[in-house]
């Protein structure tokens, strides 16, 4: 054809025939970097999932190993805190009298029944105040008028496991406690304690005690209601974060396997 005219596709005189390839290769090499940061991403996170899956195990293991250790006294256990050592589940025996006119509650379920667990504060001998959980009572026993059996007025002995209280409600939907009516869905030590009417000289001790399995005379409370709850799904995560990882690596590879192929 005459006059250079182009027909079919073809490139136009002084036109450069690899600009819109130029063009398209940049993009791809935006697309290219993205992926492969994607992927690094990716397999950190995994990585990460691993490490906290191991630590995890690892404080399992070094809880239920305290749990079944020896009981330590109330003053070996003060000890350890005050020195930053972990006390959560360790178990302790603490002797005292307890004052039921100040007890507290916390909503609570115990095999399927909703109700209270009743946090006592006990009186050592010593001038320590320590709030026990002594356990489960069903909503209709709340009042201890109706449970006057197991409100022992003489000094007990009770061993169960330390429990560290939150520094803070555990969540946004967790309901403000009422302290004013003894009513508790967060252990608030501090406000547990306040109105508590204290002998003086009574140290309150920074921690709760969850009494151990057991009933108290008349059925009432039920103690052993300690939950170790312990959340482990970092290897549920690991695998999510290493299965889109190697998803991302088939797509990537299968774009530059697109880019460089050439036709027949």
């Amino acid at each position: 054809k005459a006059g250079g005219s182009s027909a079919g596709g073809a490139v136009p005189d002084g036109a450069e025939p690899f600009a819109d390839e130029q063009m398209t290769r940049g993009r791809f090499l935006v697309a290219l970097g993205f992926c492969l940061v994607g992927i690094a991403i990716l397999f950190a996170l995994g990585t990460w999932q691993v490490e906290r899956l191991q630590w995890k195990q690892g404080l399992a293991a070094e809880i239920d190993s305290r749990i079944h250790a020896e009981p330590v006294d109330l003053a070996t256990l003060q000890q350890r805190y005050q020195s930053g050592a972990p006390i959560q589940y360790t178990p302790v025996t603490v002797t005292g009298r307890f004052l039921h006119e100040n007890e507290r509650y916390f909503l609570s379920t115990f095999e399927g029944q909703a109700g209270w667990n009743v946090y006592t504060p006990l009186l050592t001998d010593g001038g320590d105040l320590l709030f026990v959980n002594r356990g489960f009572v069903p909503y209709d026993l709340r009042d201890p008028d109706r449970r006057r059996a197991g409100q022992p007025p003489a000094a007990v002995t009770v061993t169960g496991l330390a429990r560290v209280p939150p520094t803070e409600k555990p969540g946004y939907f967790t309901p403000e406690n009422e302290p004013d009516q003894d009513t508790f869905f967060w252990q608030d030590l501090p406000a547990m304690a306040a109105g508590t009417d204290l002998p003086e000289g009574a140290r309150l001790v920074p921690f709760f005690v969850d009494a151990g399995p057991g009933r108290a005379e008349g059925g009432w409370p039920v103690g052993g209601t300690t939950v170790v709850s312990l959340p482990n799904d970092h290897l549920q995560y690991a695998i999510t974060w290493y299965g889109i990882g190697l998803a991302l690596v088939v797509m990537t590879g299968m774009m530059v396997a697109r880019r460089y192929r050439r036709p027949a």
